[in-house]
């Protein structure tokens, strides 16, 4: 496992950090292409939108701060869609802009929609790229712990652990995880 790295976008910012950011692309490629296809990309065009992005952000990046009072997402958010217009702009492309429902009768439902399902999907995927980085008991007594709801004793006897072994796998994955998502969320 490494040792616990600075905030992510930070590492993203130094030279060489290659490891920083192919973390970076396994998290947000799904992302940004989900986004393109939404907007009515082929995937051929949804493709080139991921590799465009991720040209510039290699650009954008080393001067970017963070800034805790603003979002990461909606600053990423704009560089992607604006990439998707050029897009569909080069290849003559409408794209779909129908808001449903929601969108059109409360936005700020939507928007909060919209952030609730970006904090899920980039916690979501930061923990399928993170299990391969401990040992599956460790991962194990975690995951059963706080996803599936059992007691520290039903899975302390299960995985042929203590109780206090359980607790600091739990503290182990999850610190990781806060850590991993620093300036993210």
């Amino acid at each position: 496992m490494h040792t616990t790295p600075p905030s992510l976008l930070e590492r993203l910012r130094r030279p060489g950090e290659d490891p920083a950011w192919e973390r970076f692309v396994l998290l947000y490629t799904p992302f940004i292409f989900s986004l393109a296809r939404r907007f009515g990309l082929d995937r051929d065009a949804a493709a080139d939108v991921v590799q465009d992005v991720f040209v510039l952000l290699a650009k954008k990046m080393v001067e970017f701060i963070y800034d805790p009072e603003q979002s990461f997402r909606a600053w990423l958010r704009t560089v992607v869609m604006n990439r998707i217009y050029e897009s569909a702009r080069q290849r003559r492309i409408t794209l779909v802009t129908g808001g449903t429902p929601i969108e059109i009768e409360q936005p700020a439902v939507a928007a909060a929609f919209e952030e609730a399902e970006y904090c899920s999907y980039v916690t979501a995927r930061a923990l399928e790229i993170m299990q391969r980085e401990f040992a599956p008991t460790t991962w194990k007594a975690c995951w059963e712990l706080t996803m599936n709801g059992k007691s520290a004793a039903e899975v302390a006897k299960e995985l042929g652990m203590s109780e206090g072994a359980v607790y600091v796998a739990k503290c182990r994955v999850l610190g990781r995880l806060r850590t991993e998502l620093a300036g993210l969320l």
